[in-house]
């Protein structure tokens, strides 16, 4: 069904390109020359591009502003250097290699900062880019800067700290070492201000003659900073393969959307340069190719499975900036169950497209009806990228260790000698809050005030548990499309894909941000510092929605508004509540309504403080819902054993569901 919808859709693109090819579409030939000379030996062309080779395509009266190459591969030639942006960290192009697909690139900071750089920051690489960390040219290095011990806290005997006058003693002690090299459960780490990871190349790292391993500790790691890592790319995804198998090269807008295929007669064709055939027939062969993907998916499926085995064994370099095993796991938990891929695929129907109720960014999720009755959702990873197997295997982790109320019930999951990764969660039949706010349900409303304030309070419940157990668990993905809803509308928290297990007595982790654009915090962006009131920055926006019913992000709104999060904190400061809520739930018609609205805007507006520090702690945005709710302004009262028990000591403290429908994660 869902390929149906894919084919009607591409026919009706290939009509309208032939459509558009019939008025004539050019470009300038000149902005996609063979190749220009950056940075001494570094030679620029496509798929890459000059970040200045901006160019026009003129059709029919529009202008379309594109570039020559694929997202995320622009190249400044500036001072002498060839420079490459990775979110907002300059790198510097060392080497591209087109026939192996392969850039090496060095942090610029590096090789500006002598023969002791200070190593600023963890590699984040954006999702939009093309462009990938090399899983097997790559190592990595891990820094622990300012460590101060005492004598619960040992420091490291085989690891000598850095012998370089950069890193001031006053400041504590500073280590390097291969990450592999530390133990994932090491305490003394938790010693230390700030932990950074930096890729290397493992060939350098492991196999040299120049003995970098060795001498780590004085000039080592910079030598080896200094020759950089390894990216690469896949020229067979995206929708480029037609294009440049017919000659033409790819075209991009600046937002990364696929303007068309430009070819060397100087027009714009789409999606292929030849288009002497008939636009059905150019939508046909699109389809066979979508077919003949989706019967390549299985496979794809067995290799994953065996990147699971390699992953689950400590086969995987452990996730960037982290300490001990926090951010990926073994799906071999003392409570996790086991499901055999043949009971899965009965309960799915052989995985057939009438059972499929998602698909996510590296999964598909399905409904099931398990043999004892159950109604369930099964995840299943269709991708064979390291990332997102750790990714899988890191949610597998913390589920297992997790019992709550209103967090998602994770039934278990294949094991690692099965032919493929299957994640098995409960059913939750009512979809996702931003279903009912603002997506293809909100013509419902089902979600008045009342359930709204109901559901910011059990969302933060959830979230004030994950934060007191011990070891923490940041969520790092809280946005309305992971916040599920049962059958009696009760909050369910799911999607733990990116989160992370916080080390004791540390108040932040380094890492490279990861999470939704319009929930993630501005901090953990700009500073690659993780930390409890992340989450809270999150939710805020989640609160706004709830209050407004309006997106995290949505171009349509006015240039400043897009962003609702600075949206919502100007119209609070200029006390204008009226022109942000939904004047549907009762804001301007039930004075009860009306201030509980109000005290929630102003938590929200704390909430989405620039500053961590300024804004409260879960628990205490979770305090101060339930009062609002207790005070007379919601209209129905929820079970008071709710607040009691939310806050245990242990992950693995026992939890009854407080619904007694059967429920499925439509994640």
């Amino acid at each position: 069904m869902a390929l149906l919808a894919v084919a009607r859709l591409l026919l009706a693109a290939a009509s309208l390109a032939a459509a558009r090819a019939a008025g004539e579409a050019y470009y300038n030939a000149s902005a996609c020359r063979p190749s220009v000379p950056c940075g001494g030996s570094v030679e620029v062309h496509y798929p890459f591009f000059l970040a200045s080779a901006d160019m026009a395509i003129d059709a029919d009266g529009y202008t379309a502003h594109s570039y020559c190459g694929y997202p995320g591969m622009a190249v400044a030639c500036d001072g002498g250097r060839a420079t490459l942006w990775l979110e907002d960290s300059n790198y510097t192009v060392l080497a591209i290699d087109y026939d192996k697909h392969t850039v090496t690139v060095a942090d610029a900071d590096v090789l500006d900062g002598g023969g002791c750089p200070r190593v600023k920051h963890n590699v984040s690489v954006p999702v939009e880019t093309w462009l990938n960390l090399s899983t097997t040219a790559n190592d990595d290095l891990a820094f622990y800067f300012g460590c101060v011990f005492t004598a619960a806290t040992a420091p490291p005997p085989p690891i000598p700290p850095i012998n370089c006058s950069g890193f001031p003693k006053r400041d504590g002690v500073s280590y390097v070492a291969a990450l592999n090299d530390v133990p994932p459960k090491a305490l003394w780490p938790r010693a230390c201000k700030e932990v950074v990871v930096a890729p290397v190349l493992k060939e350098l790292l492991l196999g040299s003659d120049d003995g970098y391993l060795l001498r780590l500790n004085s000039d080592g790691y910079g030598k080896l900073l200094e020759r950089g890592f390894q990216l690469t790319w896949d020229p067979s995804a995206g929708p480029c393969f037609l294009c440049e198998d017919s000659g033409g090269q790819c075209s991009y807008n600046q937002s990364g959307e696929f303007i068309g295929c430009l070819c060397s007669d100087g027009r714009v064709r789409n999606p292929a340069c030849e288009l002497k055939t008939k636009p059905r027939k150019i939508a046909l062969t699109i389809v066979m190719t979508c077919l003949y993907i989706r019967k390549r998916r299985p496979y794809k499926m067995t290799s994953s499975s065996r990147l699971l085995k390699y992953t689950a064994s400590g086969g995987t370099p452990r996730s960037r900036g982290s300490t001990d095993d926090t951010e990926s796991g073994s799906v071999h938990s003392p409570h996790t169950h086991h499901f055999t891929y043949e009971e899965l695929e009965e309960a799915t129907d052989s995985f057939s497209d009438a059972m499929e109720i998602g698909d996510g960014g590296f999964g598909t999720v399905y409904k099931g009806h398990l043999r004892d009755g159950r109604v369930v959702a099964v995840k299943r990873l269709y991708n064979n990228s390291c990332r997102r197997v750790e990714q899988f295997l890191n949610e597998a982790a913390i589920l297992s260790r997790l019992r709550h109320p209103n967090l998602v019930l994770f039934y278990g999951c294949t094991s690692s000698r099965s032919r493929e990764l299957l994640l098995v969660y409960e059913f939750v039949p009512n979809g996702t809050v931003a279903d009912h706010l603002h997506g293809h349900r909100a013509a419902e409303r089902a979600l008045p005030w009342p359930l709204r304030l109901s559901v910011a309070v059990e969302a933060a419940a959830a979230l004030a548990y994950l934060h007191a157990v011990e070891p923490p668990i940041v969520h790092r993905d809280v946005k309305t499309t992971n916040i599920l809803l049962d059958a009696g509308f009760h909050v369910k928290v799911a999607d733990f894909g990116l989160s992370r297990l916080f080390p004791l007595d540390v108040t932040h982790v380094s890492t490279a941000p990861q999470g939704t654009p319009g929930y993630v915090d501005p901090e953990y962006h700009q500073c690659y510092q993780l930390t409890d009131r992340s989450d809270v920055y999150s939710f805020g926006v989640v609160l706004v929605e709830l209050i407004s019913s309006k997106p995290a992000v949505d171009v349509t709104r006015d240039r400043s508004e897009i962003n609702l999060a600075a949206m919502a904190v100007n119209k609070i400061r200029q006390c204008q509540l009226e022109k942000l809520v939904d004047l549907g739930l009762g804001y301007g018609s039930d004075e009860a309504t009306r201030k509980a609205m109000t005290m929630v805007a102003e938590l929200a507006f704390r909430c989405l403080q620039q500053n961590g520090e300024m804004r409260p702690p879960i628990k205490e945005v979770f305090d101060a819902l339930r009062s609002i709710q207790e005070g007379g302004f919601a209209k129905e009262k929820k079970e008071d054993a709710l607040v009691a028990s939310r806050f245990p000591n242990t992950v693995h403290a026992p939890w009854d569901s407080m619904s007694t429908t059967t429920s499925v994660s439509s994640q």
